[in-house]
């Protein structure tokens, strides 16, 4: 008899979770639409829309708020998302270790180009683990990352956001910061002298609209879509340039924007994208991604601390 009730209250007490659901929430979450979801999903957005209603229903709360020109994650929804992105990586980790099947297949990993260098030790640990995988590296700007990744273009990529419209699972939010070369005087010019790697840079926007916001006037002196080129711009001190504080060459310098009459830049997120179906390889990959670029030595604070 004890046992029968004990057994009649475990089976009353579970609760099962439809993966189906979830993996249909974070991909309207990382596409911030449900006509987007629902295209990367291959799913009409009314079938889109009714199961993040289920979800709902199962979960007795509200999501999202749902405003007229775009979706906003509710308090519950913003909590529900961090163990919704636990629950599926846990699944899908599941999944390969008990196929037992080694990692094969093509790898495309999508990158900004100031980002390349601090993604190489993620490549080079998966590449030593998973020899059968072939990686191939697209390197663009993060607006067309953010495309390719909702094309299907490539199959995970990082993508820098302003930190308050941040898409995706944010790895790690630093200061954009202004860069000169050493012994360069080119931040007192006017027009201001800038180099920016690429004419379609998440940066490019917000720099040129702070700059605009104090009246200051500038020129591009170098766009390459290459980033050495632009540093050797800033080194030769024909130009500055903004960077992610932890991606500044230690022989270049940071600003300090009110002591060089300059305007304050806001942060930025690094973010992982993923599509809303995910193949083994790109999974496994993000987890090297993790935790490389999420745990380094020098963080974003301390290299802050030394501008001058």
């Amino acid at each position: 008899m004890l046992m029968q009730s004990i057994t009649r209250h475990n089976v009353s007490m579970t609760r099962n979770l439809d993966l189906d659901l979830i993996r249909t929430f974070v991909a309207v979450v990382d596409s911030g639409s449900m006509t987007v979801a629902a295209n990367l999903l291959h799913m009409t957005q009314g079938a889109v829309s009714q199961q993040v209603k289920r979800l709902e229903d199962v979960l007795d709360c509200l999501l999202f708020v749902r405003k007229t020109r775009k979706l906003e994650l509710s308090h519950q929804g913003e909590q529900f998302l961090v163990k919704a992105r636990q629950l599926l990586r846990l699944n899908d980790e599941i999944w390969a270790d008990m196929t037992g099947q080694p990692l094969r297949g093509r790898l495309r990993v999508g990158v900004p180009y100031d980002l390349v260098t601090p993604l190489a030790p993620a490549m080079k640990a998966f590449a030593e683990a998973y020899p059968h995988v072939e990686i191939s590296l697209v390197c663009a700007a993060s607006p067309e990352l953010n495309e390719a990744v909702n094309s299907g273009r490539v199959d995970v990529s990082l993508v820098e956001y302003v930190g308050s419209e941040a898409e995706g699972e944010v790895i790690r939010v630093e200061p954009l910061v202004w860069v000169k070369g050493r012994g360069s005087d080119a931040w007192q010019k006017r027009p201001l002298p800038l180099s920016m790697v690429d004419e379609r840079c998440a940066f490019r926007p917000v720099v040129l609209g702070a700059l605009a916001n104090e009246g200051i006037a500038w020129r591009t002196v170098f766009e390459s879509g290459n980033i050495e080129a632009t540093a050797t711009a800033v080194r030769a001190g024909l130009a500055i340039t903004t960077w992610l504080v932890s991606t500044v060459p230690a022989d270049l310098e940071t600003l300090a924007p009110h002591a060089a009459g300059l305007p304050a830049l806001p942060s930025f997120a690094i973010c992982l994208r993923l599509p809303p179906t995910v193949q083994a390889p790109a999974q496994e990959f993000a987890r090297y991604v993790r935790e490389s670029m999420s745990n380094e030595a020098v963080t974003a604070h301390e290299r802050l601390a030394k501008i001058a």
